[in-house]
């Protein structure tokens, strides 16, 4: 009984704290606890949110892990990996509806919050294009590829099939480099140049190409690459 009562006060206390400070008054590992707390109501998860925390590193690499690598480690059953998985799938919701049917230069912050959430933790390079009308309001984000640790491919006819299929006249490029550093790579400069060129003959603009990586990212129209 004494041991369900302490967990119990742990858990009541750190309730209290969130709600008083919000996320920055609590450590990474304690926000995952809170996350934890619905699907293991009874016992001391903190092991657990320490043990996912060295594991994948931060937060948002633990949100962003894939199912299998998290129930890999101990304690993580379906319940814990669903709670995770919800969580980020509320926050990606989230981050979205900030820019969704708004010009994107309006919300440009939310628009690089959001690739950073999807992307920036990201085990697999993934390419996603943003389609936007003649007013820069985006259309929709989808995922064009999925490719290896450090290759993507990208077919810009494709690319740009698919914006004239959503009527869009400009769109964005974004991809991500897990290995952290988001300087474009000659691959990466090249692909660019061809969609622009695919683009121009049908009166598609690439406003940008966004790379993301966790520890940061480039713009190719801030570096003078478009």
């Amino acid at each position: 009984m004494s041991e369900k009562a302490h967990y119990t006060g742990h858990r009541q206390r750190l309730r209290e704290r969130f709600a008083k400070t919000g996320a920055d008054g609590l450590a990474d590992y304690e926000l995952i606890e809170l996350l934890l707390f619905s699907a293991l109501p009874r016992g001391d998860v903190k092991p657990l949110a320490k043990s996912l925390l060295a594991r994948f590193g931060s937060v948002g690499a633990v949100l962003s892990a894939e199912p299998r690598a998290l129930a890999e480690v101990e304690g993580a059953g379906k319940a814990v990996v669903h709670a995770l998985k919800l969580a980020e799938a509320v926050s990606l919701k989230t981050l979205r509806d900030q820019h969704q049917g708004r010009p994107v230069i309006a919300t440009w912050k939310a628009l690089l919050d959001y690739c950073k959430a999807t992307l920036a933790h990201q085990m697999n390079e993934q390419f996603h294009v943003l389609f936007l009308d003649n007013n820069n309001t985006l259309i929709a984000d989808e995922t064009q590829q999925k490719g290896t640790v450090n290759h993507v491919p990208l077919y810009p006819r494709e690319v740009i099939k698919r914006a004239l299929e959503l009527s869009a006249s400009a769109i964005i490029l974004v991809h991500n480099h897990p290995s952290g550093d988001a300087t474009p790579s000659p691959a990466d400069i090249e692909m660019t140049v061809e969609v622009c060129e695919a683009g121009m003959k049908l009166g598609i603009s690439v406003h940008d190409h966004l790379i993301i990586s966790r520890n940061g990212h480039s713009s190719f129209k801030s570096m003078g690459l478009l």
